[in-house]
């Protein structure tokens, strides 16, 4: 008689196995993650190959999010300002320039590329507030940190446009690390590297003084003062600022201090109330990208088996589970009350400032201001931290990415700003780029090296064009120092002027008084995506043959 094969399980049996052996493994995935965030060897290489997956991941999902659209006008100018190697850009100094020219010169003019430059900057950034952290907590939380801050949308979906408010993701965290590293060590290598920090901060943004200042309105509130400001660190971290500062004050005397000039002109109003409202809106729109990482590890610290029954029994309760009055090892308290002045500090002062002297105080802004947060939060000593809050809060990520990931393409649609008609009303710069390069080879038999026309249109040309003409922006009077008339007349330009622009009879009657003898025509552009039809551009182009 034949026996029945008992090695294969019916598939009602099967079902339940496999559930399990699925569970099981999560488990132990779980377990790692856990054990490799506090071990000292370990969590550095989690921390990276963490990092690296968020920016790979982000970078994806915003390549295909922004895929009907072309790259902001701010990347352009970075990229622009890559193609010389200069000590300030008119308006800004100059260290996101040089991170644009390196990245480009190894990676394609690209939109991806771009967006890749953009994630790989706040990935250095994540990987500082970890090392912010570890001044301040143990490991575990540590790492809980950084997947906030993963989970902060300034370090995804806002960090989409490579800029100088983007690069002080990076210098602003690396400023924070020297400062808790020279208030502990109190050294005159700890002082050397602080100054050299907080002049690299300088040559990104002058808006870096307000966590300067912060930092050291900490240092002389700090109950430990007295300690740090005796030691030699903080004056030799002024001396060090300064000198490794001075081949730029240099160049910001020698254009007569043009972004100072810049700034009073552009961001001083005159009215009161619209500088209430600016910083009404400024406030209103930092406080709600910080509710997201928040919210979520709240609701990770306070997850229970059967958390819904223990939240509609004992609301309370629920809430005040995660925390605790029992002392706690896992903070340095000394240098969680740094994290807590500093944040407190640049989160009052610039809105305070911008009301008492009504500047305009523009959302971005706060890109680089509030990524002590989730560092502040996590340091209360108070609140308890599991070790199944790191694999739980790691699993949000992973799947509030990937979600976004499979929806990237309906999200590229469902954001298309749209005219009356139905059409998407993103203009195709990179076709106009295009179209360009080709007419000027066809007329001048060589290569286009310079373009004229507003920020907004000429740097675009300057990224999309093979050629990469430089820029000239005929209304600033600072310049970006790329380029200057003399220089573009001699090889001869392109002078684009967008009738659709409010600028449009300013951009016509300089045309007029500078590219005489020009041959002008208009052009038409329309972009497609999906099958989908974008709105007609029409440029009114003026081509300057060299010499003339």
């Amino acid at each position: 008689m034949k026996r029945p094969d008992r090695s294969r399980k019916s598939p009602a049996i099967a079902a339940p196995v496999k559930r399990r052996s699925l569970a099981a493994r999560a488990r132990r995935a779980a377990a790692r993650v856990a054990a490799w965030a506090v071990d000292p060897q370990l969590a550095p290489v989690l921390v990276v190959g963490f990092t690296i997956a968020h920016a790979v991941l982000w970078t994806a999902i915003l390549t295909q999010v922004k895929a009907a659209q072309d790259v902001h006008f701010d990347v352009a100018e970075a990229y622009a300002w890559g193609q010389k190697f200069l000590l300030g850009y008119g308006k800004h100094p100059p260290l996101s320039g040089w991170i644009a020219g390196a990245w480009f010169s190894v990676f394609p003019t690209t939109d991806w590329a771009s967006y890749a430059l953009a994630m790989a900057t706040v990935g250095v950034g994540m990987i500082a507030c970890w090392a912010i952290a570890l001044h301040v907590v143990d490991r575990r939380r540590a790492f809980f940190v950084l997947v906030m801050v993963a989970l902060y949308p300034i370090f995804n979906f806002k960090g989409f446009k490579f800029n100088a408010d983007l690069v002080q993701l990076i210098t602003l965290p690396l400023l924070v690390l020297a400062y808790l590293h020279a208030f502990e060590k109190r050294t005159i290598r700890s002082g050397v590297l602080l100054g050299l920090a907080a002049a690299l901060a300088l040559m990104c943004k002058y808006w870096v003084v307000t966590m300067i200042g912060a930092i050291g309105l900490a240092a002389l509130i700090h109950p430990q003062r007295m300690l740090f400001l005796r030691s030699p660190a903080p004056w030799l971290a002024i001396v060090t600022m300064v000198a490794a500062l001075l081949p730029h004050i240099e160049w910001v005397r020698s254009v007569a201090f043009a972004p100072f000039r810049y700034a009073t002109g552009t961001y001083v109003i005159s009215s009161h109330w619209q500088s209430l409202q600016m910083v009404w809106g400024y406030i209103g729109h930092n406080v709600a990208l910080l509710l997201l990482p928040l919210a979520i590890a709240a609701a990770v610290l306070a997850w229970a088996p059967r958390w819904w029954s223990l939240l509609a029994r004992d609301p309370r309760g629920f809430v005040l589970r995660p925390w605790s009055i029992r002392d706690n090892p896992s903070v340095n308290r000394d240098q969680a009350l740094n994290i807590w002045l500093i944040q407190g500090i640049v989160a009052v002062g610039p809105p305070v400032g911008a009301l008492i002297f009504d500047i305009y105080i523009k959302t971005d802004w706060g890109i680089s201001l509030f990524f002590l947060v989730p560092l502040a939060f996590i340091a209360i000593p108070s609140l308890r931290m599991p070790r199944v809050a790191l694999p739980r809060i790691a699993a949000v990520w992973l799947v509030l990415s990937l979600a976004i990931s499979g929806l990237a393409p309906q999200i590229a649609i469902a954001s298309m700003p749209r005219d009356e008609n139905g059409n998407f009303a993103h203009v195709s710069y990179s076709q106009l780029a295009k179209q360009l390069t080709e007419m000027w080879h066809v007329r001048a038999h060589a290569r286009w090296s310079a373009v004229v026309g507003y920020v907004e249109i000429a740097d675009q040309m300057t990224f999309y064009s093979a050629d990469h003409p430089l820029p000239f922006v005929h209304y600033e009077k600072l310049g970006s120092g790329l380029l200057s008339l003399e220089e573009a007349r001699r090889t001869g330009f392109i002078g684009i002027c967008d009738p659709a622009d409010a600028r449009f009879e300013t951009c016509e009657t300089w045309m007029k008084e500078n590219a005489t003898g020009a041959e002008r025509v208009v052009i038409s552009t329309r972009r497609f995506f999906q099958g989908q039809s974008g709105i007609s551009s029409r440029w009114h182009v003026y081509f300057v043959a060299p010499g003339k």
